[in-house]
C-alpha cells in the first residue's frame, strides 16, 4: 500500500490565482464606474443601444463581482462537511453568468421590437461620444482580462466573454448614432440592439453548457477518456481498466478515478508511480484515485490513492 502527493503546479496554480483576482479587481471597477455613465446617458438620448449595452454592462459589473467572490470562497479551506472547499462555487458563479446573458439579450429582444413599431427621437452625438467612451472602457477591461488565466478558468473565460459581447455592443452603439446623425435612420438604434443581443446570447449559451458539462460531472473537455484508458493499459504489468472516471471540480482541477487490473508479478507501488507519471504529464491530472486489483484475486485486494 502507498500514498504519494503530487505539488508540482502549485506555484503557477498560485500565480494565476492571483493575477486572475487582480485582473478581476480592476476590470470590475472600470465596468462599474462606467456603467452609471452609460445608464444616465441612455435614457438622455432616448437610444435603445446604449441602454441595451448598459443594461450588459450591469450583467458585466454582477459577473466580475460574482466571479471575484467565487475566487475569493474558492480560497477556504477545505472542512470536513466540504472536503473540496468552496471551488466549485466558481462553476456556479459561470452558469449564473451565462444565465444571465441569456435573460439580458430575450430583455433587449423584446425592447428592440417595440422600438420598430415606435421608433422614438433619439439624440445621436449624445449616443455617439457615450459609445466611444464605452468602447474605449471596454478595451482596457478586455485587455485587463486577458491577462487572467482565461484559457483554463471558466470564471475569467466567462467574464471576458461578457467584456467582450459589451465591447461590440459599443461598436453597434457608435454604427447606429453614425447611420441616425449622418441619415436619419432611426431604425439604426433598435437593429444595433438586436444584433448585440445575438451576439450575446451565443456567449450565454456557451459559458452555461462548460458550466453545466462541469456541474454534471462529465470529463473535461482537454481530455479523451478512451485515450487515457488506452495510454494506462499501455503501462507495463497492466492487464485491463475498468470503472474509469474523469471529472472536475473546477475547469482548473481534473479528478480520476479507476480500478487498474495487474499481473500477478507487477509490484503495486511501482504500477502507481508509472500511472501518477502519465496522468500527470499526459493530461495534467494531479488528484487521482487509483485501485490496484491483482490477476488472481480481483476486486478486494488493496486500494492505492494518489493525490
Amino acid at each position: 500500500m502507498g500514498h504519494h502527493h503530487g505539488h508540482s503546479h502549485s506555484h503557477d496554480h498560485h500565480h494565476h490565482h492571483s493575477s486572475n483576482k487582480k485582473a478581476l479587481r480592476l476590470a470590475f471597477f472600470l465596468i462599474a464606474s462606467f456603467m452609471f455613465v452609460e445608464v444616465i446617458g441612455g435614457f438622455l438620448t432616448n437610444s435603445l443601444a446604449l441602454l441595451s449595452d448598459a443594461g450588459h454592462m450591469l450583467s458585466d459589473a454582477a459577473a466580475l463581482g460574482l466571479s471575484l467572490v467565487a475566487l475569493l470562497l474558492g480560497e477556504k479551506k477545505a472542512t470536513q462537511q466540504k472536503t473540496f472547499g468552496y471551488r466549485r462555487f466558481e462553476i456556479i458563479a459561470a452558469a449564473l453568468n451565462g444565465i444571465t446573458l441569456i435573460l439580458i439579450s430575450g430583455y433587449i429582444f423584446y425592447e428592440a421590437f417595440q422600438r420598430f413599431q415606435h421608433p422614438p427621437e433619439i439624440q445621436s452625438m449624445g449616443m455617439l461620444l457615450i459609445s466611444v467612451i464605452g468602447l474605449l472602457v471596454n478595451i482596457a477591461a478586455a485587455f485587463i482580462l486577458m491577462n487572467g488565466n482565461k484559457e483554463e478558468n471558466l470564471n475569467i473565460r466567462s467574464a471576458y466573454l461578457h467584456v467582450l459581447g459589451d465591447m461590440l455592443g459599443s461598436v453597434g452603439a457608435i454604427a447606429a448614432a453614425v447611420l441616425i446623425y449622418f441619415f436619419g435612420w432611426g431604425w439604426a438604434d433598435p437593429l444595433a440592439s438586436i444584433i448585440v443581443a445575438i451576439l450575446i446570447i451565443i456567449s450565454g449559451i456557451r459559458v452555461t453548457k462548460d458550466a453545466f458539462h462541469i456541474l454534471m460531472e462529465g470529463a473535461p473537455a482537454a481530455i479523451n477518456p478512451s485515450l487515457v484508458k488506452e495510454e494506462l493499459q499501455r503501462l507495463t504489468h497492466v492487464i485491463g481498466v475498468h470503472d474509469l472516471h474523469i471529472w472536475s471540480i473546477t475547469s482548473e482541477l481534473p479528478m480520476l478515478s479507476c480500478h487498474l487490473e495487474i499481473e500477478n508479478n507487477g509490484n503495486h507501488d511501482e504500477v502507481l508511480r508509472q500511472v501518477q507519471k502519465l496522468l500527470l504529464d499526459a493530461f495534467h491530472i494531479e488528484h487521482s484515485t487509483i485501485q490496484i486489483e491483482r490477476e488472481e484475486v480481483g476486486c478486494p485486494n488493496t486500494q492505492l490513492t494518489c493525490n
